[in-house]
Order: C-alpha cells, then structure tokens, then sequence
C-alpha cells in the first residue's frame, strides 16, 4: 500500500488492488483444484511449478508497473495463481507422502511459510528506509518463488527415478523365485528319476 501512495498518489485507490488479489485467488482455487482432478499422480507439482514462477515474476512486475492499470493486471495474475498454490498444496503433499503422513507434511510447510512471511515485512522496511523505495524489496520478493519452482521440477524426475528402482528390485526378486522353483522342479525330476531306475 505505501508503495502505491508513493508511486501514484495518495488518492490512488489502492484498496481495489487487494479486492483484485482476493477475487482472483478466489477464482484460482476453483479453476486449478477442477484441474487438478485430471492431472494425474505426481504431475500436480508442475500446476505447483506454474503458480511459483508466476507469482515470482509477477512481484518483479510490481515496480515496473508505472500505470496503475498495469499494477492491476498483476495483481490479478498473482492473485489467480496465489489460489493455484494454496489449493494444489494438499494434493501434492498426499501424493507425495501418502495419507498417513499428509497432515504433518503440510503443518511442516505452512510452518516454513511462516518464517519468509514473519520475516519479509521488517526486510522489506529496512529496504525502504535505506534505498528510499520499495522496489529492491519486491525484486528480492520474486527470487524465492522461482527457486522454489526450480527445485519443484525434480520431484518429478526423483519419484520416477525411485519408482524404476522398485520395479528393479521386484523383477529380481521375481527372477529369484523363479529359480528356486525351477531348482525345486529339476530336483524332483532327477528324484523321480532315480526312483524309476531303481524300480
């Protein structure tokens, strides 16, 4: 708010901003939790992926806007995909934790989202005071997200790399009884021949 009375006035009507962000986060969760439904196993993350890189880039945006049209087009955006991340957070978790773990998985990580939300506001205000604007602060804002969503993108690739080590392990333990079985066969088969031999 203290940056859009800085940049455009303090008659800009800034309350519409958070309305923007409100009404969009909204939409976000129902658009992105029915899509979600077709998305299938651990391929939630890359809407996750999506959302972060979005949102990063979009509290980039915010001290380039130098028209407050453009201020809210941004806010909408991140406004839509903030609904995106909150609820895409819990399928993902389920996925991949499973359910009995799910619960402690996301306290887990809305703890860790505290830490940047307790701790950006007092950043963000040491910014202003030193640098005389607010625009270091979103830039720093926007690096966060986007490293999130990088290190999102290798869940994927560890979960399949797990997955092939699992079938891996049940084909040899298949190849093992299998040969067992064989083994037992061919040690009755020479039984039973020996027993024919002798009779």
């Amino acid at each position: 708010m203290k940056h859009v009375e800085e940049r455009f006035g303090e008659n800009a009507n800034k309350e519409i901003l958070l309305m923007c962000i409100g009404i969009t986060s909204c939409l976000g969760r129902f658009i992105f939790g029915s899509v979600a439904d077709f998305v299938k196993g651990v391929n939630k993350v890359f809407l996750q992926v999506a959302s972060f890189f979005v949102i990063g880039v979009m509290s980039m945006m915010i001290p380039v806007c130098h028209i407050f049209g453009g201020l809210i087009a941004v806010c909408l955006l991140m406004g839509l995909f903030d609904g995106c991340f909150i609820c895409i957070m819990a399928p993902i978790a389920f996925e991949l934790v499973g359910p009995n773990e799910v619960s402690q998985a996301i306290g887990f990580l809305l703890g860790l989202m505290s830490v940047p939300m307790v701790a950006g506001p007092p950043i963000a205000g040491f910014l202003r005071d030193k640098l005389g604007s607010y625009d270091m602060a979103f830039y720093l804002a926007g690096i966060p997200p986007i490293i999130g969503g990088i290190l999102l993108c290798l869940i994927p690739l560890v979960e399949a790399r797990s997955r092939r080590k699992e079938k891996g392990a049940q084909s040899e333990e298949q190849g093992v009884e299998q040969k067992m079985i064989e083994h037992e066969k061919a040690q009755e088969d020479a039984k039973s021949k020996v027993g024919d031999s002798v009779l």
